[in-house]
């Protein structure tokens, strides 16, 4: 297993950021088949987001990052971060003077990463960190964060509960997560739609770019997931205040945004 640690330029010795972060560093443990695969889809991940969505997953990212309520200043996780689309969003949205960190585990997605906020060369994306860590064992402190988002990330966890207890621990009282993944639905007409675009459509392409095993496991992780109703039911059993499901992308993708 290879260990948690910042991909990108360190903070200043000085920063209180930079020192908690250096206190809570530990191992990861995850999923090595999980780990794995995410690290091998890496190269072409954007590229099929956008073929397989007709870029629709911008929009839908953008809305998940508005329902976290992030604001100027604020310190901010984008959890599950992959190549850091959403992380990028956030940096947007708290500017220059606030703190954005993207955790994953796949050390390829965080490469790439990096390396976009390298070419993409905004101002306010200097502060943002990429962290190679484990969703279930968050390398931070109590309280830490003014909100937090999760795009396509808890539905691939191996413990969905303890997902959620750790962004509950780790999130300020009053602040928000976002969190975007596919919609378990319980319309047969929107399941249908589902399951048909992904035989018909995401595997065909992925088999294009050699990643056909790769993306079969999609269908299967989206029936093994949660309702929304009961990632409702679940962020207020783990004691978050309030929680809400919205259906977005005519019912195939869905947001949960809970309150601590």
């Amino acid at each position: 297993m290879s260990t948690t640690h910042v991909l990108s330029l360190p903070l200043s010795s000085g920063s209180p950021t930079s020192r908690a972060r250096r206190s809570v560093l530990r191992p990861v443990r995850c999923s090595s088949e999980r780990q794995a695969l995410f690290n091998r889809i890496a190269p072409v991940y954007d590229n099929l987001n956008d073929l397989l969505s007709l870029g629709q997953h911008r929009i839908w990212k953008r809305m998940a990052v508005s329902w976290s309520g992030a604001k100027i200043g604020d310190c901010v996780l984008d959890l599950c971060c992959g190549s850091g689309d959403l992380a990028f969003l956030l940096s947007e949205k708290v500017g220059s003077d606030g703190n954005v960190t993207g955790l994953d585990f796949s050390k390829e997605q965080l490469s790439i990463a990096a390396s976009r906020q390298q070419l993409l060369s905004k101002k306010c994306y200097k502060n943002i960190e990429w962290v190679e860590g484990d969703a279930l064992n968050l390398p931070f402190p109590n309280g830490y964060f003014d909100a937090i988002t999760m795009g396509y990330g808890l539905r691939n966890v191996v413990d969905k509960r303890k997902a959620l207890q750790e962004i509950y621990r780790v999130l300020k009282a009053g602040s928000r997560v976002s969190i975007l993944d596919f919609n378990k639905s319980s319309q047969p007409v929107t399941t249908f739609i589902q399951d048909w675009m992904i035989d018909n459509v995401v595997v065909p392409v992925a088999t294009s770019y050699g990643l056909q095993e790769e993306y079969i496991y999609l269908k299967s992780s989206i029936r093994e997931f949660l309702t929304g109703k009961e990632l409702e039911n679940l962020a207020l059993e783990i004691g978050f205040s309030k929680g809400r499901h919205y259906e977005i992308g005519g019912g195939l993708m869905g947001n949960l945004v809970a309150i601590r």
